[in-house]
């Protein structure tokens, strides 16, 4: 089996992480392909970055998605994520909506513990758009930079540590949902000090990815996920018409 594991900033050593953690957890013979756009943001913490990742990700699987058995949108506002599955036939997820839907098979109910409280929103519409927001009692942001997850450093566990510990006992939750893709390889760790499940959503879509791919499942092409329409672009956007 053969996975896309789409980063939609441009990090490389986010990327090489979310590589690794989806080598981990991925199944003996399934091949992880990990890739970013080619332009776009470093690191996605608000609405601006993610529109121009979007694009990214839509140009990315137009290049990469070929030969591929599931795509994974690695990034926990899921940008693109509609584009994508407009694009290709084979399944497409995005490890937001593959954590919450991990943390609702686990817990009667969940907390996010992500970077910046700005994001905060993006989660919350996400929830209400996955049918799941009665299932989260709380998202709960750390301000670390999306970058500082690079290093992974004491710190920065610490601080997660910290808030996920205040978020159990506030939220009366069960489980966390880590709320960047930057944090997969700190998973672990975490579970371990905190006794309680905690999801990564790079992991969790791996995971599914290959149930739906193994069950011979594809994103349907009726209605509105139905191929883009063919039509001309321009300007910088002219590569990317259908």
């Amino acid at each position: 089996m053969n996975l896309l594991i789409l980063n939609p900033n441009t990090s490389e050593a986010m990327t090489a992480s979310i590589a690794q953690a989806a080598r981990a957890v991925a199944s003996a013979g399934t091949t992880i392909t990990a890739v970013q756009p080619a332009f776009g943001p470093r690191s996605i913490e608000g609405h601006y970055d993610e529109t121009i990742a979007a694009a990214g990700v839509a140009e990315t699987v137009r290049l990469h998605g070929a030969g591929m058995d599931a795509v994974v949108i690695a990034c926990f506002g899921d940008p693109g994520l509609d584009a994508a599955r407009e694009a290709l036939e084979v399944p497409v997820l995005g490890v937001a909506e593959a954590a919450f839907h991990a943390a609702s098979f686990v817990a009667t109910g969940f907390s996010v513990v992500t970077t910046m409280t700005r994001t905060c929103v993006t989660a919350e519409h996400l929830l209400q758009r996955y049918g799941l927001a009665s299932r989260c009692r709380g998202v709960h942001g750390t301000d670390i930079p999306v970058l500082a997850l690079e290093d992974g450093g004491a710190a920065c566990v610490d601080l997660i540590e910290a808030a996920a510990r205040e978020a159990l006992a506030r939220d009366r939750s069960g489980a966390i949902v880590l709320g960047c893709a930057g944090m997969a390889g700190l998973c672990a760790t975490l579970s371990a000090r905190l006794g309680v499940p905690v999801i990564d959503g790079v992991a969790a879509a791996v995971r599914f990815a290959e149930a739906l791919a193994g069950l011979g499942l594809r994103t349907s092409k009726q209605g509105d996920y139905a191929r883009p329409l063919p039509k001309q672009y321009v300007g910088w956007a002219a590569p990317l018409g259908w």
